[in-house]
């Protein structure tokens, strides 16, 4: 009996602890339910609200400024549509992005240099900077299928991609764009059809690149096999995509750009982007008729920020939050208690960390065109089983756009039967696969003397899948004309070795002065022609990407002609030659940032030639250039230096084909004085430049104007014995100019000693 009794109250005791943790865990769900059922309701109670962010362009960064104010104000976004720049704001804030930490990271780039893809001069290849610094005329004009051809926008939103793809890494290339932390769509247009494409699902990135190809700037884009270009062009504010997505009530920022007076429109690009705003603005009314009572509309005042003014960050993001803040009282209707804001926030940010860093199980390369895939494996350094690193990857990728070879380059990471793939895209230049370049040049003295250059260049890369590139270069001009041929063969791909043969002609003519005191009005004593022949082969090595070495062998011929000799009869002409096998070494070291007007960096070039196989009637020489600039502010300072010198001299003794090795005189190598008035076989020569860029002033025709003066001081000497020897010949300019869209522009008067000046108009490159 009393067991009975005393089994069941020992039973109690010993499981008392576990039910009690029942029952606990059963009060916690029962408050968990109570809790996400009370959320879930206060959610339904209150209406969802859609953002709408409209193109503009850099009027675009007035929508981070609404987005800091709706966040102040506590205002949820429930879901986004977007457009163009209002997509790429858009789309980064749905990704995770909060305002403030949005504004913050726009503010520590430079925008303009991303969206308008302007690399670093100094990061871009040896080959690229050479063709920067000989053909200033940036026009990329691609030759195939018997027809000339134009790239399909003046930018081709590499870099921007790559942007995009750093900061919202931790999303895969395949989402709904649902499962973002705020849902989010976006518009763009098919180029073959006119029809709008809502982009939903897959990789971020591309979608909001896609709706951003603004037509004639930003190249088309493609998408799962669809040419689209800016969303713009059929619904620059896509209201009627919010409703799609559920959206009660709609906050539409309106920033697109107003038209222009007509008698503004100065320029072919002018009008086709007028062109494009009437068509934006006529679906923009259709879209804005769309909006109730209940939406809200805000169009900020952003005065005469334009389209292109990315430099203009911090107005615009002011303007926009100043124009939000100018209807407070109609978004406070809209905002969360404190408690509720801080659960909404909770929940976003607990959405965006639920995607964690990928271990990639697979690499996939697809090249299109004449580029094998081994060839873009080289520059990735990520390999199968690396955890997935967008950053490291798009610097990889960086490196192989800027080869010149891409039109663009991109890479996505996707599920595939469970697997991460890492897809790397490489699409060649759809201009190809020839390309040519353009330099001109022109100068007079107003005293009926003047000369011009014409440069072409050709280019023809991957002949083959080994690299093989074949290279033309052709000057045409008043005093002078060249052909030089080259194949450039790469060799040790990983260290960009390359054999290069080539033949050259030149032919010159160059004035000879007489050694008298020399003025203004100097008569030429003769004029001589030069021709030169050249076949020889190169081994190139590239020093990272601070510039080359090149060694190799020649075979050289020059001849020597005059045209005429001043109180001589006929057979007073004369002419000689020089025929000798030739050592040849060369260095370039080019990080300037700018080969027209640079601001930093420097510049060095050096050439020696020495002859070998004999003595009769040969020569050596060995010629070296330096540059160096540095800026502060809108203040440039220049400082070039030259040095050349002919020794070990066969040729036949008193002809004057023997002083015929360098010269001085013109624009910037002595102002004051006649285009190589002065020659010898040994040069010096100094120059110190200073230019003040005019900010409140630009000329008609000139991207930017600047003031300078500069002071030079050189000399060339016959006879080895006087080299150095003073005193030296001088000069002083002072001059007026800028970059134009064909290179750079001055106007000057320079003055010498004894009376010397010279006035000058001067386009084409210098140095």
């Amino acid at each position: 009996m009393s067991r009975l009794v005393s089994g069941p109250r020992r039973a109690p005791l010993r499981w008392l602890p576990l039910f009690c943790l029942l029952i606990a865990g059963l009060f916690q769900q029962a408050y968990a339910e109570c809790s996400a059922s009370h959320t879930s309701a206060a959610d339904a109670a209150r209406p969802r609200i859609g953002l709408v962010l409209s193109g503009g362009g850099a009027r675009g960064y007035a929508h981070i400024g609404v987005l800091k104010a709706l966040e102040q104000m506590h205002v949820p976004i429930d879901c986004i549509a977007a457009t163009s720049m209002g997509a790429v704001v858009g789309g980064l804030y749905a990704s995770g992005i909060p305002a403030n930490e949005l504004d913050t990271r726009l503010s520590q780039i430079n925008l303009s240099d991303i969206v308008f893809d302007r690399n670093e001069r100094a990061h871009l290849p040896q080959t690229l900077r050479e063709d920067s610094f000989e053909y200033p005329i940036g026009l990329s004009v691609g030759y195939g299928d018997g027809k000339v051809k134009l790239p399909g926008g003046l930018v081709q939103g590499n870099r921007l991609l790559a942007l995009l793809q750093d900061w919202t890494a931790p999303w895969p290339g395949d989402i709904d764009f649902d499962k973002l932390p705020i849902p989010f769509r976006t518009i763009a247009t098919d180029l073959s059809s006119g029809a709008p494409v809502v982009l939903e699902k897959g990789s971020l990135p591309r979608a909001i690149r896609a709706s951003a190809a603004v037509p004639g700037l930003f190249a088309p884009f493609k998408v799962d096999g669809r040419t689209l270009v800016d969303g713009g062009l059929v619904s620059n504010l896509p209201v009627q995509m919010a409703r799609d997505m559920g959206a009660d009530i709609v906050i539409a920022v309106n920033v697109a750009s107003p038209l222009d007076d007509p008698s503004n429109l100065d320029s072919p690009a002018a009008v086709t982007q007028q062109m494009v705003t009437i068509l934006m603005n006529q679906n923009l009314a259709a879209q804005k008729a769309l909006l109730g009572q209940r939406d809200v509309l805000l169009e900020p005042d952003l005065g005469d920020l334009s389209f292109t003014d990315f430099s203009n960050a911090r107005r615009g993001v002011q303007l926009g939050y100043t124009a939000a803040e100018g209807i407070a009282p109609r978004l406070a209707a809209l905002a969360l208690p404190p408690d509720a804001w801080d659960q909404y926030i909770a929940a976003r940010e607990t959405h965006s960390a639920r995607f964690e860093p990928k271990r990639i199980d697979a690499i996939e390369i697809h090249a299109s065109g004449r580029i094998p895939p081994t060839y873009i494996k080289q520059y990735l350094r990520t390999r199968e089983g690396d955890t997935y690193d967008a950053e490291a990857i798009n610097r990889d990728l960086s490196q192989l756009s800027t080869t010149g070879n891409f039109e663009s380059v991109t890479q996505d990471v996707v599920t595939e039967n469970g697997r991460s793939v890492l897809k790397i895209d490489a699409q060649e230049k759809s201009w190809g696969p020839q390309f040519l370049l353009f330099g001109f040049g022109m100068s007079t003295t107003f005293d009926g003397k003047g000369a011009f250059n014409l440069q072409l260049g050709h280019r023809y890369p991957w002949l083959t899948q080994s690299g093989l590139e074949w290279r033309n270069d052709i000057v045409l001009g008043s005093t002078q004309a060249k052909w030089h041929t080259e194949l450039r063969q790469p060799v040790l791909d990983r260290l960009g070795f390359y054999i290069a043969p080539y033949l050259e002609y030149g032919r010159k003519h160059v004035d000879i002065y007489p050694d008298s005191s020399p003025t203004r009005s100097t008569t030429p004593l003769t004029a001589v022609r030069v021709d030169t022949a050249l076949a020889g082969v190169d081994l190139g090595l590239p020093i990272g990407r601070l510039g080359e070495f090149r060694v190799g062998a020649n075979y050289q011929q020059v001849r020597y002609y005059s045209d005429y000799l001043i109180g001589a009869s006929s057979n007073g002409k004369f002419s000689a030659s020089v025929q000798q096998p030739v050592v040849r070494a060369e260095l370039t070291i080019d990080q300037l940032d700018d080969p027209l007007f640079p601001r930093k960096g420097y510049y060095f070039n050096a050439v020696n030639q020495l002859s070998f196989g004999g003595t009769d009637n040969s020569f050596d020489d060995v010629h070296g250039k330096a540059l160096w600039a540095g800026s502060y502010g809108r203040h440039t300072l220049n400082l070039a230096a030259e040095g050349a010198m002919t020794y070990n001299d066969h040729r036949t003794s008193g002809s004057v084909s023997g002083g015929l090795g360098f010269t001085l005189g013109g624009f910037q190598r002595l102002s004051a004085y006649a285009p190589d008035q002065f020659s010898g076989n040994y040069l010096l020569y100094g120059r110190i430049t200073y230019l003040n860029e005019l900010r409140e002033f630009v000329l008609p025709g000139l991207r930017t104007t600047v003031f300078g003066s500069s002071l030079e001081v050189g000399d060339v000497w016959l006879r080895r014995r006087n080299f150095g020897s003073g005193p030296y010949k001088s000069s002083a300019s002072l001059f007026i100019g800028g970059n134009s869209v064909i290179g750079p522009l001055y106007f000057g008067v320079a003055a010498a000693p004894q009376g010397v000046w010279n006035i000058y108009l001067q386009l084409g490159r210098v140095f």
